[in-house]
């Protein structure tokens, strides 16, 4: 699985020539300013202006970004580009620049439409500061196929002090660079309360977004960055570099380094087809290492891709990752599982996460044998994965739903529909009872002939396995199922796009209230929902439907 080291894919460019302008347009009416209120140091840039003039109305407006750079910037300034020009450079914000929280740096564009900001280092750079708010702006890379880059770089290298606080983007285009967004520190001090909203982020060599900190020390656990926020950011075609082995590259979204982070409402697609051959680690559509407390929810990957044989999955935990959850998410037609929970780091770091009230349709399409849902590596520990519905077809019998092997302990699969077209419901290599606990699932196969794999063996009937392992009983009382769940989609539906996941509501009550209360069981707080926002039954039905 993708194991990236502190920086490993960044290199930081520093910028200092900040290049003029590329094309003039004709100035903006002040009829049509601003996108934001003027402040009294309001510093306008427009092709059609002059470096000598004053900046600080539309009609005063300086022409490049080199003379932005001469300015010291305080508490609630604002540096506004013409919308619809282009402009070639990088802006920085330095440690000597201020910003706050209340009032912070702007950014942005005015008039009509974006400003276009193209570079070929960083695009923009904030450097050791916090307090900036970036709006509005197309950032390309340029140069040949990509810049060396990020197109926002969020970068720190403090140590053992206060992190930069506050740090929004929004409504941002990010294309052609090494890194779409890049947010990290070489030290212990990253950022904090950073929000990226409203972002599309394509055609990025490494990724879309990545967070990053210094190499995790599983015996003393630190987090570079904390209070990480993105929400409906689409991060796709982000193919990876194909000369690099050492590290993955070409996903979405990666979260490493961070104490309490949210991926809410966002996609991951058609990334990853470019990654390196040979790689050890692949790409993942959205994915998270050396972290706790990230959730991962509402979101969608789908067609996310490897060049080599690992990972290419729609969500992961991966290295080191702590008190996480993926849940309410869809994955269809990935390269690799749809999700998965993954570590080999020899510690009890990876502990309290939970995969839940998620969709897996007709992933594993290149590596089918990894299946749609994988629990997989080692030094796994109380993981909760239940409520799930994961569909597997057209693997030629090679694709189990469910994937668990490695050396895990503690692992409860509860509740969720495993269902495939004659290949193994699941898969479980190596571990006994103590270590992985299935109860309540339903193990359906249209032609009935479902079979599951447990330690070598072959099991072909629900009784037999359970008589044989002790599987799916609890308190010495059969449970588990092998009923149809009447997708409204057929039998196996195969989802093609974000809005066809109603293809695996249940159109009947076969499965209506059959799921274990795992509340009352087991103490599990399940929420109050399923997947598509319905208030849960008590007690619950099976599957994430």
């Amino acid at each position: 699985m993708p194991r990236p080291t502190a920086a490993t894919g960044f290199t930081r460019v520093v910028p200092w020539a900040i290049a003029t302008v590329g094309l003039a347009v004709a100035a903006s009416s002040c009829a049509a300013l601003p996108h934001y209120a003027p402040s009294a140091h309001t510093y306008y840039i427009s092709p059609s202006g002059h470096d000598g003039a004053s900046g600080t109305s539309a009609g005063t407006a300086w022409q490049s970004l080199a003379r932005v750079q001469k300015v010291r910037l305080r508490t609630g300034d604002q540096i506004l580009l013409q919308g619809g020009a282009r402009f070639s450079g990088t802006l920085t914000v330095a440690a000597g620049d201020a910003g706050s929280t209340g009032q912070p740096v702007v950014i942005g564009s005015y008039g009509n439409g974006n400003a276009v900001l193209a570079s070929s280092g960083d695009g923009i750079d904030v450097h050791d500061t916090g307090g900036v708010d970036i709006r509005d702006l197309t950032i390309t890379g340029t140069g040949a196929p990509y810049a060396h880059g990020s197109g926002i770089n969020l970068y720190s290298d403090l140590h053992g002090g206060t992190k930069p606080n506050h740090v929004t983007i929004s409504g941002v285009d990010v294309s052609s660079f090494q890194t779409g967004i890049a947010i990290g520190a070489t030290g212990d001090t990253g950022f904090t309360a950073v929000a990226i909203r409203q972002a599309r982020l394509h055609g990025n060599e490494d990724a879309g977004l990545q967070t990053y900190g210094p190499a995790f020390d599983p015996a003393h656990p630190a987090y570079a960055n904390e209070n990480i926020e993105i929400e409906a950011v689409q991060a796709y075609d982000n193919p990876g570099d194909p000369s690099v082995v050492a590290h993955s590259t070409g996903s979405g979204i990666s979260l490493g380094s961070v104490r309490d982070a949210e991926v809410s409402g966002s996609s991951a697609y058609d990334n990853g087809s470019d990654s390196a051959l040979l790689a050890h680690d692949g790409p993942v559509g959205i994915w998270t290492y050396d972290s706790t407390g990230v959730d991962i929810e509402h979101d969608t990957a789908y067609d996310n891709h490897t060049a080599s044989l690992a990972d290419g999955a729609g969500f992961g935990l991966d290295d080191n990752v702590s008190s996480s959850t993926i849940q309410y998410d869809l994955a269809f037609h990935n390269d690799g599982p749809g999700m998965y929970a993954y570590t080999d780091t020899p510690s009890s770091i990876y502990t309290g996460d939970t995969i839940r009230y998620n969709i897996s349709d007709n992933d594993g399409r290149k590596m089918p044998r990894n299946g749609g849902l994988a629990v997989y590596g080692t030094y796994i520990s109380g993981l909760q994965v239940y409520q799930n519905t994961v569909v597997m077809a057209g693997t030629g019998g090679q694709a189990p739903a469910l994937l668990v092997t490695g050396s895990q302990n503690g692992i409860t699969i509860r509740n969720n529909i495993l269902a495939t077209d004659g290949s193994p419901v699941a898969t479980v290599l190596g571990l006994t009872a103590s270590h992985v606990t299935l109860q309540g699932n339903d193990y359906y196969a249209p032609s009935g002939q479902w079979f599951v794999i447990w330690s070598g063996t072959t099991y072909t009937t629900l009784a037999g396995w359970r008589t044989a392992t002790g599987e799916e009983q609890l308190s010495d009382q059969p449970t588990g199922l092998t009923v149809d769940p009447c997708f409204s989609g057929g039998q196996l539906p195969d989802i093609g796009s974000p809005a066809e996941a109603n293809a695996v509501l249940p159109g009947c009550t076969a499965l209506a209230g059959k799921g274990l209360d795992l509340a009352k069981l087991f103490q599990t707080n399940t929420g109050p929902t399923d997947y598509f926002g319905r208030v849960l039954s008590t007690p619950p039905p099976v599957g994430a439907a």
